[in-house]
C-alpha cells in the first residue's frame, strides 16, 4: 500500500510541479492570433510558445522512458511488483468512460452557459487536430516499441492509448475553461490521472507506459493550439444577399472592430461593436448604413 501510494504521489507532484509552466504555456497560446514581435524584440527559445508547449511532455515522456523494463531509480517492473502485492485482483471498467469525461465537463459547462475560450467550431477543429496527432503517435509508437504488456496480452503496451487520450482532453479542458477557473483544469487532470492509475492497476500498463501516454497527449493538444492560427467564423467581410421593393442586390457586411482586431493586440481593442454595411441594389445608386 505505502509503494502504491508513492507511486500515485509521484505522479501527482511531477504535474504540480509543471503547473506554472503549463499555464504559462497555454496563456499564451490563447493570445496567438495577437500580431507578431518584430524581429528585434523576438523572446529566447526557452520563453518562445514551442518551448513551453513542448518542455512538460518531455519530462513526462522522458521519465517514462527512463523506467523503461529494469531501468530506472524506481523501474517499471518494481511498480507492477508493488501493484500486484498490494492489488493482486484489481479490476473495474471505469478507465473507459472515464477516456472522455473531460470532454463531457467540457459540454455540461457550456450548456450551463459558461463559455469556453474558442467558440463550437473552433473547439472542435482543434480537438480533431489534436486527436489525429495522438492517435498518430500512439498507434505509430505501438508498431515501433512492440513492448509486450505486463499481464502478457499483447506487444503494444507503449505508449498507453487511454492515459493519452485522457490527458489530451484534460488539456483542451483546461485551455477552454482556465480563464474562467483554474479548478475545471484540475477536475480534468485528476480524472486523467486517475484513468493512468487505473491503467496500471490492472495489470494492462507498465509505468513507462502511462508516463509516455500522458505526455503524448498534453503534446498532442498543446500543438493542435499552436497551429490552429487561422480562426475560422472571424471574417472581417461578409457577403448577404438583400432584397428592396422592385429590387434585389448584394449587402456588403465590414466588421470593422475586426478589422482592427487583425491589426492589433486584443489588449487594444475597443469593447464596443462596430459594423459597417454597404448595400449594393440591383441599380446604379449605392447605399452606406452605419450600425
Amino acid at each position: 500500500m505505502k509503494n502504491i501510494f508513492t507511486i500515485w504521489l509521484t505522479f501527482m507532484l511531477m504535474l504540480g510541479s509543471c503547473g506554472q509552466e503549463l499555464l504559462a504555456q497555454e496563456t499564451d497560446t490563447l493570445r496567438k492570433y495577437e500580431k507578431s514581435r518584430p524581429d528585434s524584440l523576438k523572446v529566447p527559445f526557452y520563453k518562445s510558445k514551442l518551448f513551453k508547449a513542448t518542455i512538460i511532455p518531455a519530462v513526462l515522456i522522458g521519465y517514462g522512458v527512463s523506467t523503461i523494463r529494469d531501468n530506472g531509480i524506481y523501474s517499471s517492473y518494481d511498480a507492477r511488483e508493488d501493484i500486484l502485492e498490494a492489488y493482486p485482483n484489481f479490476d473495474t471498467w471505469l478507465d473507459n468512460p472515464l477516456l472522455v469525461a473531460p470532454y463531457v465537463e467540457l459540454a455540461l459547462v457550456n450548456l450551463l452557459q459558461v463559455k469556453s475560450n474558442n467558440d463550437f467550431v473552433n473547439t472542435a477543429l482543434v480537438t480533431l487536430k489534436a486527436e489525429a496527432v495522438m492517435a498518430a503517435l500512439v498507434f505509430g509508437l505501438k508498431e515501433v516499441t512492440k513492448l509486450e504488456r505486463p499481464n502478457g496480452e499483447d506487444n503494444k503496451a507503449m505508449p498507453s492509448g487511454h492515459t493519452a487520450q485522457a490527458f489530451l482532453a484534460a488539456s483542451i479542458v483546461h485551455t477552454e475553461l482556465r480563464h474562467h477557473s483554474q479548478w475545471y483544469g484540475v477536475g480534468a487532470y485528476g480524472i486523467a490521472t486517475s484513468v493512468a492509475a487505473m491503467r496500471m492497476l490492472k495489470n494492462k500498463h507498465w509505468q513507462s507506459d502511462v508516463f509516455v501516454g500522458a505526455g503524448i497527449g498534453i503534446l498532442s493538444s498543446h500543438l493542435s493550439y499552436l497551429s490552429h492560427r487561422n480562426r475560422w467564423g472571424r471574417k472581417p467581410f461578409t457577403l448577404i444577399p438583400t432584397y428592396q421593393p422592385n429590387a434585389a442586390g448584394v449587402a456588403l457586411y465590414i466588421s470593422l472592430d475586426e478589422l482592427q482586431y487583425r491589426r492589433k493586440p486584443r489588449s487594444t481593442s475597443s469593447g464596443h461593436s462596430r459594423h459597417s454595411i454597404f448595400h449594393a441594389p440591383a441599380g446604379n445608386t449605392l447605399a452606406v448604413g452605419q450600425l
